[in-house]
């Protein structure tokens, strides 16, 4: 039964659904077996630690899941199958979310800057976080994830379709898993 109601799901939530846990592995690689010093390394002053990435994408993840349940809440079913973001979040996720040569480096709001120093259980978060992302998709795949608008948290004025904003998590993680990665990767990380 369950795997019939997965074909049911629309193409959108399978997708978002098997990025998210490409990310949890992609997390869980870079993380794995990290002492709290080399977690909490930076390769410059001012960058960011492998520790710091994924903190940065747990404080994230958690002020965009929170707006996006509350806009589902109550709306009727009327499901579609793929996300359709409009101008505005095409421009927004190709230009500050996507991991892209062409997408702008700009700083993280104050109210998702990670802490100077990370702890250990910052993968658990992560990947926690990640499976209450994946049951909001499954709570969303019914609906028209395309209309249903959300106040978006860290931009004042500024609305998503829960579409959007779901593609939003999803690419920002793809584009911190890379940064992590490459601080990993780096020649000066500590062994």
């Amino acid at each position: 039964m369950a795997a019939q109601q997965e074909t049911l799901a629309p193409a959108w939530s399978i997708r978002l659904a098997f990025e998210l846990s490409a990310n949890d592995q992609t997390a869980r690689a870079v993380a794995a077996g990290l002492t709290g010093e080399q977690l909490n390394w930076q390769p410059a002053p001012g960058s960011w630690s492998v520790g710091q990435c994924l903190e940065h994408l747990c404080i994230t993840n958690e002020a965009y899941l929170r707006p996006i349940f509350t806009a589902l809440k109550e709306q009727p079913d009327s499901p579609v199958e793929q996300i359709t973001p409009g101008w505005f979040g095409r421009w927004f996720i190709g230009g500050f979310v996507e991991p892209s040569p062409s997408s702008k480096r700009v700083h993280a709001p104050s109210k998702i800057r990670p802490a100077a120093r990370v702890d250990l259980a910052v993968l658990d978060r992560f990947l926690s976080g990640n499976k209450s992302c994946r049951e909001l998709i499954v709570r969303a795949r019914g609906k028209n994830v395309n209309h249903i608008r959300f106040w978006n948290p860290l931009v004042p004025g500024i609305r998503f379709t829960v579409g959007t904003g779901l593609q939003i998590i999803e690419c920002h993680e793809r584009r911190h898993l890379l940064q992590a990665e490459r601080v990993r990767d780096s020649a000066n990380f500590p062994h």
